[in-house]
């Protein structure tokens, strides 16, 4: 799998990191299922400001994540207003979150010597920001 923009996949050996919406939304639907404004709403814990992107954006990475076999989704059943799809992480999306999770590992361990590096040269407050 390459950097092609949309494909949804195990990573490959890029040092980029991709994925990190998906990736956070699967570690949401893993700790619990949600509908897509639940989720929206968790994403603030990931740093996600609500306006930092629109509804549909979230509905169509969650799509692709179904098409891919990494969620599944149904029909949340009784309850008043109108029907929600609630997602739930399959396994192939459970293995797939481990490997993104690794090359997020490798890209914090990378980060962390480029500061370091930085604030060699630089000292403290050019780390600030």
């Amino acid at each position: 799998m390459g950097s092609k923009r949309g494909a949804v996949g195990p990573p490959g050996s890029c040092a980029h990191m991709e994925h990190f919406l998906e990736t956070c939304l699967l570690v949401l639907v893993e700790e619990a299922p949600g509908h897509g404004y639940s989720l929206m709403d968790r994403l603030a814990d990931f740093g996600f400001p609500p306006d930092s992107f629109n509804i549909g954006t979230l509905y169509r990475t969650l799509r692709r994540l179904e098409k891919a076999g990494l969620v599944t989704s149904d029909w949340e059943e009784g309850g008043q207003g109108p029907r929600r799809r609630v997602y739930t992480i399959t396994d192939q999306g459970r293995e797939s979150l481990s490997l993104w999770i690794e090359v997020i590992k490798g890209n914090r361990r990378r980060i962390d010597r480029l500061l370091a590096r930085y604030s060699a040269l630089h000292g403290k407050e050019g780390l600030e920001g």
